[in-house]
């Protein structure tokens, strides 16, 4: 299971994305889309474990406009081993401010995350597939390539773990 804490993009960015997702599943390419009987919305998590309790998070997080209003940059596409792929987020000062702060609250609260989600080792990114098919990924890439760069504004956030029914927005 995977517990996420996760920015959501504003309705272009969101539309944009999701018109990736219909054309590579179009071409036989699993996207998030697929995935959970399509519970996933385009988005790029802050943090991420195995459970997280919600209202832990909201309490750990209570003040903070948790990444509402981050202008996010998507300007170049990635792999993660296991044949995950993922439109890049430029990673800015305010960016990273900002999950330093997340992550920071977090800890004190005592909520464990996964350590590639830490500050200094997190890569920025909106994920697109878990599992693309080894002789499709070129073909994968080059479709992701068409929607850049990609300009988004987050709007909102949440604590989801979609296997488990759990959306649970912060403010």
């Amino acid at each position: 299971m995977v517990a996420a804490l996760e920015l959501y993009l504003d309705v272009d960015a969101t539309r944009r994305v999701r018109a990736l997702w219909r054309a590579l599943e179009a071409e036989g390419i699993p996207t998030l889309a697929s995935l959970l009987n399509d519970k996933h919305r385009p988005h790029v998590s802050l943090a991420a474990a195995r459970t997280l309790e919600p209202s832990t998070i909201v309490e750990a997080l209570d003040g903070l406009t948790v990444g509402r209003g981050l202008t996010l940059e998507l300007n170049f596409v990635g792999q993660f081993v296991g044949r995950v792929l993922w439109l890049g987020v430029t990673p800015t000062a305010s960016l990273l401010a900002h999950h330093a702060d997340v992550h920071a609250r977090l800890a004190a609260a005592g909520v464990e995350t996964w350590e590639l989600y830490q500050p200094g080792r997190w890569v920025p990114h909106c994920t697109v597939s878990m599992r693309v098919p080894n002789p499709q990924m070129a073909q994968a890439v080059r479709r992701c390539l068409e929607i850049l760069p990609l300009h988004a504004t987050v709007t909102g956030a949440a604590v989801a773990d979609h296997a488990n029914g759990i959306d649970v927005p912060l403010t």
